[in-house]
């Protein structure tokens, strides 16, 4: 008789949802998020479970504001790699206008938006745009358990050095 091998652990964690392209389905994404990471191991009120919720909410409000095409919705896609402890957060919507990681505007003073991309660079190891099948982009934005006081340069999309774009404004 041959012996059970035990299947090794599971080592990252998906979860994906359409929500609708209004505020209500980015609130609905927000709330989501923080769920599944609960159901992960990442309980309620933890600094990583509180970045996530940042990411989720701006880059969801953004995919409702700015990239809302009538009819469709944006979908939400999360990842967790239990070894190194980063979750991926991405947005996808159906407009074709990206948002430009590298060229990050300074907010307008006296506007009462337009921050959200700076929180997103303020909280996220790493953030850009990808392509996505069928039209549209993904937004996408890497955090985990570190502490942002020591975080190393942030990396461009092909891996290498280089500087945030509020870094460069200085």
């Amino acid at each position: 008789m041959t012996a059970l091998q035990a299947q090794p652990p599971v080592t990252v964690c998906a979860f994906a949802q359409r929500c609708s392209a209004t505020r209500l389905g980015a609130t609905l994404a927000r709330r989501l998020a923080v769920w599944k990471l609960d159901v992960w191991g990442i309980p309620y009120g933890t600094p990583l479970s509180d970045d996530v919720a940042l990411l989720v909410a701006e880059l969801a409000a953004n995919a409702v504001l700015h990239g809302r095409v009538p009819g469709r919705d944006f979908e939400l896609r999360l990842s967790y790699t239990h070894e190194t402890g980063v979750v991926r957060v991405e947005i996808s919507d159906t407009h074709d206008a990206r948002p430009d990681p590298t060229s990050v505007p300074p907010p307008d003073a006296e506007a009462d938006g337009g921050r959200g991309l700076l929180i997103v660079e303020a909280v996220a190891g790493r953030w850009g745009v990808s392509d996505r099948l069928g039209p549209g982009k993904t937004v996408w934005a890497e955090t985990g358990p570190v502490d942002r006081r020591t975080r190393g340069p942030r990396l461009d999309p092909s891996g290498r050095r280089g500087e945030s774009p509020t870094e460069r404004a200085r």
